[in-house]
This record gives structure tokens, C-alpha cells and sequence, in this order.
């Protein structure tokens, strides 16, 4: 009864409003203001592909001096040329910006958020802050991309070394790095892709952390078989669908131990899918991985240390096992202290991406004297509220929740919302001066594909605002300030909105506190649900918000990196319309024109058709408001002076985060600079598990 109840009242408000939109407010549009210049932005040296990396032998490889003393000759480990694969993956020289490096150093982190556990195929946080990428390794790598000319930027290799298409275009066969192993000498091999693409992927009851590793992710009807121990075969519906190459890189395609991992799932053992989740808590220590750095200790509220992987499978031109840092730091703390002690030396590395930090840390940086130094990026970080769109029952909402949606799903809504936004405001709240511009939505002005001619922009027009909420029905019929539900809706009550928020982010909260004040003065009344990191995902991913403030992922600052998650392709790649469990999606008229495009956009192997794809992706969705876009502005990577082979101008977030663009394997710090920071020096990893967590 209750069902139906909530089904009559939806269907009530629906033909209220669809009766009552031929009277709405005609909004005035245009093109965005052009954003003020920005002379701080670093340049970017670009370079050919090709230039970055190669796999092959070489003649003779190096570890450091300890390692070799300590373990191989103690015959704790096996010599280094049986630990490295056939045919490495070498970094070559010319593109390091500060050549071959040394052994030896830390570098700090510090990060707010706090680790779920080591299961990263499962969905479980490593607390963020480039944890999970200094642990995962994918098939293939997109940080590097940003020093690359767009018309080069295929992905790199990595796990997978290379790979060829057939005739048709169908059938992409990859050839994994052959010898590579796991950090605990376990073998690498087509298994463990396989066990990650038929358990994780495949499996509707695993979610791999990004979100994004979901069938329709890689295309529909797309299929994935073992040829051999190091080959592994994709048939793909569409003929050379290259896009989905950088789907396999992070955060959607990285392979877990699957030695460790399989006995764990529940196709394997009598566990449920939470045990499976849950089965290795952040105190279990030596995780395999493939990444440069293993986990050796874990404090609670206190840190985290990686310790030098004994076998990891890159290496530079003069056959030095990488990564030359032998430990890397993860301080538990907050994001704003992060800025904080980076700028003041305590910390290593930082990407500055809350704009109340930007003054201080300028002015911290420009003197000569100072630890780190600091470059800003092009303006590729934007904040969007996300209305959930989904009305037949993502997240199970109640009868004022279902309202809700349907408001949202209502194109004259959206409108009345975003004109009562006042975005030069809302970017002077976080920081005076030329860092903020105003942000219509869509794809960031950073990327090398937008256009701001396609881009349709809303100016503020409260009193506009709030005639298209009366001509909507909404009206205020209790004399409290919020305009109600139309009678037979939601108990007529007031329109009240719940706003999912990140609240280790000093900047969400400042975006949904002004949205707030804002919504008030249009009648919404707006009620804050901040919830940590962990929390925060987690209810999103569920469907259990009715708006959010999210910071733009990967697709929109690049487009070809997670292109899927740009419209609802299919139930569970948009980030605010999703389907619940064996349901189809309600997919709107303007989300299937989308959608249309970036399947195309996907397909299409024509730069120039690509191009115009997403103009017209953008201007369907800046007119439609698929998310209201709030603020948009640069991030800056702060950086301790003493480490080198940064590249210069490396954006904070544009492919994937700065900790993964830098290459921190590359990093190196001179041998008269390097401090005192391994807590666990001349050390390596024990086995997994192991309570003493270091040999």
C-alpha cells in the first residue's frame, strides 16, 4: 500500500508540474564570462609518447647495497635477475627531468582520510591521498599523459606490455609483462586478470573501488578470455573501440592478488560477500601487491608506512631496480593540514586543491627560503551539485525522497535552481583573487576539448528563480519562508532537500553551507548530511542522497579517461542516475542523446569528429543541466625542493591525481639531501600477515 501510495502521489506531482511548465519562467541564456586570466599557471613540456618507457633486458640490474647483503646473500631472497621480469619495463632517461637517480629517503604524505582495508578489488578505501596507487597496478597507465600532445595520447603500457587488434577491429589481444611477480615472489599471470574480470567485474555483488570497473564500463556484450599464462583476449562488439584502453588503467582495471584474494570470494569458500570485503582490515600487514611500495605498518589515527617492494618489475636505462625512495609515509591526519605541513616542510608533496589555502600557501612559497615549491595547473577542478535522477527506486527513497526526484528530473526545476545560484559569490567564498571562474557545468575549460561557445550558461536570476517555482506549483502555503508541496505530495509539506557533503573537505562544506543561504532566499530549505570520506561514498554509491556536492572526476577534466561515466550508458555509470538491482534505467530524452554521443565519441577513431561530438555533448548538457555546475579553479602541486625528476607543469588532477603523474617511482632525492625519515631502515617486507610486519 505503501508503494502505491508513493507511486500515486509522484504521478500526482508529475502531471502538476507537466501542466503547470507551459507557464514557467523563459530563462535568458548565453555563453559563460570568460575567466579571468590566470598568469601563476604553470607551462607543460610536451613529449612524444614513445619517449617515456619501453620494455627489454639489459645487460646487467642493480638494487641497493643493503638488499643485496642482507637478503640475497642471507638467501632470504632470490638474486635480483630472478626476481625481475624477462623483459622489464625501463624508464628511459631523456625523459626524466633530472636524470638517473639514487637509493634511498622518504617521502610524506599526509591524507585525511582513513583506510577500510587492503580488498581495493572489493571496493574498500585505502584512506586515498595516492595510498592506492602507490599499491595497484593496472593494465594500463594515463597519469604520464598530461606531458603528451593530444594526438598521441593512447595509453601507456604497463601490466599489459603491449597488445594488437585484429583485422575487424572485434578481438584486442594483450600480452602481460612476461616474469613479473606479485611482492611476495607469487607469480603474476593471466589468472589473476581473469580472476579480477570474472569476480569483481562481472560479479554484481563486488564493486572495485572506482566506481567505475562495471560491465557496460567496457562496452556492451564485451567479453574477456585467457589465451595463456601471460596472454589474455577482449572481443568487443564495436570494431577498435581504442577508448576503452583507458578504461583498463586506474582506477577500473587493477588486478588484486588473486592467490590470496580467490580462497576469500564467495564462489570460492563459504564466506559471505561482506567477509570477502572485509577479510583483510588495514592491520593485516604485507599485502602482495605490484605496486613500488608495500604496507608494513599500520597505526590507527596515526600512519601508515610502505616499505620498497624487493619485487617490483620497473627499472631505469642503467638497470637500478626502481622505486629509488626506500619508504613512503602516510600521516593520518586532515586534507587542509596536508597543505599545511607541506608548505611548512613536514609533510613532502600535497596537491592544493582547497582554495582557502591558496593565499597562505603562495606567500609561503615565494620566499626564497622556503621547503617546497609550488606550480599551479590549468583550472580543471570543478564542483557540480548532483541531482539524483533515478525515480524508480535507486537507493529506496521514501515518499519525500521520491518528490524529490521527480522535482529534479524536471527540467524547469533544474533551471529555477541553478539561476538562484550565485557563482561569483560562491567562488569569492573560498578565495578572492583571479583563482575562481564561473562554472556552468559539463566539461571542465581546462580540457583540450571544450568549447565555450557550446557551453549554455544560466545567469543568476533569483526573481526569476522564484517565479518558475510558483508557475512549477510550488508555492508557500504555510507563511514559514519554503515553498511546499503541491496537496496529495508529500503531505504538502515543505520542499526539503537532503545535501550529501564530504565532510573531510573544508571546501564541500563551504559550497554547501552557500547553498544553503542561497536556497533559502529561493524558498528550498536545504539540510546538510556531512558524512566522512568513507560514508560519503558509500551512500552515494547506494542512491540514498537527493542532491550532492561532488568534485569532478577524470571524465570531465580529460574526456578520455572514464569517457562512460559521462552519461547513464547503462545502470551503473553515471554518477547521479543509476538503476537499482535488475531494474532498466529511467533514462530521460536529453541522458539518451547524450548517451548516444559518447557511445559515437567511443567508437570514433576521427580527431576532428570526436571534437564535435563533444560540442554537442556539451551543449545538450549545460542546456539540459545534467549537474549544475558551482565553481571552477586550478590546483597547484606543492612539492619538497629536495626531491627531483618532477616534471614541470604536471596538473594536480587530470588523467588520474599528481602522486601518479609525477611517477613517484622516478622520484629521487640527492644523497647529501636526504633526511632521516625511514622509520625501518635497510628493511624489507615480511610475509602477508605477519603481526612483526618487517623481516
Amino acid at each position: 500500500m505503501r508503494h502505491q501510495r508513493r507511486m500515486r502521489s509522484s504521478a500526482a506531482l508529475t502531471v502538476g508540474i507537466s501542466m503547470l511548465a507551459m507557464n514557467a519562467n523563459a530563462f535568458e541564456t548565453g555563453t559563460p564570462p570568460e575567466p579571468p586570466p590566470f598568469p601563476a599557471e604553470a607551462k607543460i613540456t610536451y613529449v612524444a609518447r614513445d619517449s617515456i618507457l619501453e620494455f627489454k633486458a639489459l645487460p646487467a640490474y642493480s638494487e641497493p647495497d643493503w638488499v643485496t647483503e642482507k637478503f640475497v646473500k642471507a638467501s632470504k631472497l632470490p638474486p635480483l635477475e630472478e626476481r625481475l621480469p624477462e623483459e622489464p619495463l625501463v624508464y628511459k632517461t631523456g625523459n626524466m627531468p633530472d636524470g638517473l637517480g639514487v637509493y634511498g629517503d622518504t617521502m610524506r604524505h599526509v591524507v585525511g582520510g582513513r583506510p577500510e582495508g587492503w580488498n581495493y578489488m572489493a571496493g574498500q578505501s585505502q584512506g586515498w591521498g595516492g595510498l592506492d596507487i602507490a599499491l595497484s597496478e593496472c593494465l594500463t597507465r594515463t597519469a604520464p599523459l598530461f606531458q603528451v600532445n593530444a594526438q598521441d595520447t593512447e595509453p601507456l603500457p604497463n601490466l599489459a606490455r603491449s597488445w594488437e587488434w585484429s583485422k575487424d577491429g572485434h578481438k584486442l589481444t594483450m600480452h602481460l609483462v612476461k616474469g613479473a611477480n606479485w611482492s611476495d615472489g607469487q607469480p603474476f599471470t593471466a589468472d589473476d586478470v581473469m580472476f579480477y574480470w570474472e569476480d569483481a567485474v562481472l560479479d554484481p555483488n563486488v564493486s572495485p573501488l572506482g566506481g567505475g570497473a562495471s560491465p557496460e564500463a567496457f562496452g556492451e556484450g564485451t567479453t574477456l578470455k585467457k589465451v595463456d599464462d601471460h596472454t589474455v583476449e577482449w572481443t568487443f562488439k564495436d570494431a577498435f573501440p581504442k577508448q576503452y584502453l583507458y578504461t583498463m588503467a586506474y582506477p577500473n582495471f587493477c588486478p588484486g592478488p588473486a592467490h590470496l584474494l580467490k580462497p576469500k570470494h564467495p564462489k570460492y569458500s563459504g564466506n559471505t560477500y561482506d567477509q570477502f570485503r572485509n577479510a583483510f582490515p588495514p592491520e593485516f600487514m604485507n599485502m602482495p601487491v605490484m605496486g613500488a611500495w608495500v604496507p608494513v605498518e599500520y597505526r590507527p589515527d596515526d600512519i601508515i608506512v610502505l616499505r620498497r617492494n624487493p619485487y617490483y618489475w620497473k627499472v631505469d636505462e642503467k638497470g637500478q631496480q626502481l622505486p629509488y625512495l626506500n619508504e613512503v609515509h602516510y600521516k593520518l591526519s586532515t586534507w587542509a593540514d596536508r597543505d599545511l605541513q607541506a608548505v611548512a616542510g613536514s609533510g613532502d608533496i600535497s596537491n592544493l586543491e582547497q582554495p582557502e589555502n591558496f593565499v597562505a600557501s603562495l606567500k609561503r612559497a615565494a620566499d626564497p627560503n622556503a621547503p617546497a615549491r609550488l606550480a599551479f595547473g590549468p583550472r580543471l577542478i570543478g564542483y557540480n551539485l548532483l541531482m539524483n535522477f533515478s525515480a524508480n527506486g535507486w537507493g529506496s527513497p521514501d515518499e519525500r525522497g521520491q518528490a524529490i526526484r521527480e522535482l529534479n528530473r524536471n527540467p524547469e526545476f533544474r533551471k529555477a535552481i541553478t539561476s538562484a545560484i550565485d557563482r561569483k559569490a560562491v567562488g569569492d567564498s573560498l578565495v578572492k583573487g583571479p583563482f575562481t571562474a564561473i562554472y556552468p557545468g559539463g566539461l571542465s575549460s581546462g580540457t583540450s576539448f571544450y568549447d565555450r561557445a557550446s557551453t549554455v550558461y544560466y545567469p543568476y536570476d533569483l526573481e526569476g528563480a522564484k517565479a518558475a517555482l510558483k508557475a512549477l506549483g510550488l508555492t508557500d502555503t504555510d507563511n514559514d519562508g519554503f515553498v511546499n508541496f503541491p496537496k496529495g505530495t508529500a503531505g504538502g509539506k515543505n520542499v526539503e532537500v537532503v545535501l550529501l557533503v564530504n565532510n573531510g573537505y573544508a571546501t564541500e562544506k563551504s559550497l554547501a553551507e552557500g547553498l544553503v543561504g542561497q536556497m533559502a532566499k529561493l524558498g528550498i530549505r536545504v539540510v546538510v548530511n556531512a558524512l566522512d570520506s568513507n560514508q560519503r561514498d558509500a551512500t552515494h554509491y547506494s542512491g540514498r542522497f537527493d542532491w550532492a556536492v561532488f568534485r569532478n572526476r577524470t571524465e570531465l577534466s580529460s574526456v578520455v579517461q572514464n569517457t562512460e561515466q559521462l552519461a547513464p550508458i547503462g545502470p551503473r555509470t553515471s554518477w547521479n542516475h543509476r538503476a537499482p538491482e535488475g531494474k532498466e534505467l529511467d533514462t530521460m530524452p536529453f541522458e539518451a542523446r547524450m548517451a548516444d554521443l559518447v557511445r559515437r565519441f567511443i567508437a570514433s577513431q576521427d580527431n576532428a569528429e570526436r571534437a564535435d561530438l563533444m560540442k554537442q555533448y556539451q551543449k545538450i548538457y549545460t542546456e539540459n543541466l545534467y549537474t549544475i555546475g558551482l565553481t571552477e579553479y586550478p590546483g597547484a602541486l606543492i612539492i619538497n625542493k629536495r626531491f627531483s625528476n618532477v616534471p614541470p607543469g604536471t596538473p594536480i588532477y587530470m588523467f588520474n591525481w599528481a602522486e601518479d603523474a609525477i611517477i613517484r617511482e622516478r622520484l629521487w632525492v640527492a644523497s647529501d639531501r636526504q633526511g632521516r625519515y625511514e622509520l625501518y631502515p635497510e628493511q624489507l617486507p615480511g610475509k602477508p600477515g605477519d603481526d612483526g610486519a618487517i623481516n
